[in-house]
């Protein structure tokens, strides 16, 4: 992969008629970006000399240099890719009732569910599959997700046995159900697991991640924490609402202080209606976010220790070397379809979990065609052919490559249509002027993995003037 990154250059920018660079204002004092849209080509000058710099020169010169280049990196990324991952949902069934959630209730109360034989059967589908295109060496990822996996416990801890040479693992849990001996399997195995918490404390998480009879799980999940406080393979997602909005700053705080390695703030994917009563303003949601960041830094600063949190990180990587990111919601199109799909509880496979609960979006049954095919079906086709360049607003917008207009799911059943944007779009715009703004700064490798480029090549940089 290469890194693409220009970050200081001030040779001056100011757009010219004929310049393929635009303007972009981060709020910064004294630096602007200035983006060609198409390549995700971009470059920091100082605002005194954008005229300059638009007009000619060393940016310019470089751009057209590079420019083939780019472009076809980026065509690579956005259509060249095949999966390496799935989304495994053993199960419709949660035995817990959160107010965002994204599967239908009818489903996620009495849904169907998986058992022994049915899973080891998909994942030897799966495996030969994968095994047609993966390179030698690398193993695809199987996360078992839901609704809740630990409903299908003992079906899906035999796949691990039978397959923990095949696939490398995770598992994604609301942590109600992860007992001592549950850790000790998924830990020994070196299974990756994410944990679902939206508050500091049961005040703020139990309003809106609780138990059908409304009891709240903070305490589990704290519980697993402690549990799981030195094994690196683990993360926790917090959803963001306006519920913890005002809460967000002591949340990175409660995470830094049990040693959490990586965390994500999610937005509130808005497919159903409940979840669109729940979600935050863009403008408050990105304030609070930015805040918590901050927070984050200060908190690296003062301790030496990191919480990177991994949805900002991806923006950050995709603007300094886009090939590298590791999340691929924030591309377009998103990687639905292209670099994973998601499997339900009856062998239908979808482009993302997101569309699981709508049938449109069932491309065709694991268990009566093959993958190959069903990636191709016109269900799949729709997710994979959204470009966001056919997006009204998006169309001319000089971030649309490092934010992606996501996601298609809520842009299908939210706004009426995958030609539609989804939401959070003046968040997404925040979240990239800000990133930009620590790279101007100095600051953005504090926010990042150590050795996040570990294997990159740098195929742009120019220095300050």
């Amino acid at each position: 992969m290469t890194l693409q990154t220009h970050p200081s250059s001030e040779g001056g920018l100011a757009r010219g008629l004929s310049s393929p660079l635009q303007p972009f204002d981060i709020g910064h004092p004294s630096h602007i970006a200035v983006v060609e849209p198409d390549t995700a080509f971009w470059g920091l000058v100082r605002k005194d000399k954008l005229s300059e710099a638009l007009a000619g020169g060393p940016l310019l010169d470089t751009y057209h240099a590079q420019a083939d280049n780019f472009r076809r990196e980026m065509e690579m990324l956005r259509f060249g890719l095949k999966p390496s991952a799935v989304y495994f949902n053993p199960t419709e069934r949660c035995n817990l009732n959160c107010s965002y959630c994204y599967i239908p209730e009818p489903m996620r109360r009495s849904g169907q569910q998986m058992d022994q034989a049915t899973v080891l059967d998909a994942l030897e589908r799966l495996h030969g599959y994968f095994r047609g295109h993966m390179p030698e060496g690398r193993l695809p990822q199987v996360i078992f997700h839901g609704a809740e996996p630990l409903l299908s416990r003992t079906a899906i801890f035999a796949g691990i046995e039978a397959y923990g040479d095949r696939f490398r693992f995770g598992l994604q849990t609301n942590a109600t159900l992860l007992d001592e001996s549950a850790l000790s399997f998924l830990t020994e195995r070196g299974v990756g697991v994410g944990l679902s918490l939206d508050g500091p404390n049961p005040g703020v998480a139990d309003r809106t991640r609780r138990r059908w009879n409304g009891d709240g799980v903070f305490d589990h999940v704290v519980r697993a924490l402690d549990r799981l406080d030195g094994y690196p393979g683990y993360n926790v997602i917090c959803t963001m609402t306006e519920a913890n909005l005002p809460h967000l700053t002591e949340m990175v705080e409660f995470l830094h202080a049990r040693r959490v390695p990586a965390g994500m703030l999610n937005v509130t994917r808005c497919t159903l209606p409940r979840a669109r009563g729940v979600r935050g303003d863009d403008d408050r949601v990105a304030k609070a976010y930015i805040a918590a960041l901050e927070r984050t830094h200060q908190l690296y600063r003062t301790s030496g220790r990191k919480l990177v949190v991994a949805n900002f990180a991806n923006i950050l990587i995709a603007i300094l070397a886009p090939t590298a990111r590791r999340l691929m919601c924030d591309i377009s199109p998103c990687g639905g379809g292209r670099s994973f799909f998601a499997l339900a509880p009856d062998g239908d496979l979808f482009p993302c979990s997101e569309f699981i609960g709508l049938p449109a979006f069932s491309g065709g049954n694991l268990f009566r065609q093959p993958i190959e095919e069903i990636l191709n079906a016109p269900a799949f086709r729709r997710v994979t052919g959204r470009r966001v360049e056919d997006v009204p607003g998006c169309d001319g917008c000089p971030i649309r490559h490092f934010c992606g207009s996501p996601c298609p799911a809520e842009a299908y059943e939210m706004n009426g249509g995958m030609g539609q944007k989804g939401a959070f779009c003046r968040f997404y715009e925040e979240q990239v002027r800000y990133a930009l703004r620590l790279i101007a700064d100095g600051r953005h490798e504090d926010f990042l993995w150590d050795g996040w480029d570990d294997g990159t090549v740098p195929s742009c940089a120019i220095g300050a003037a």
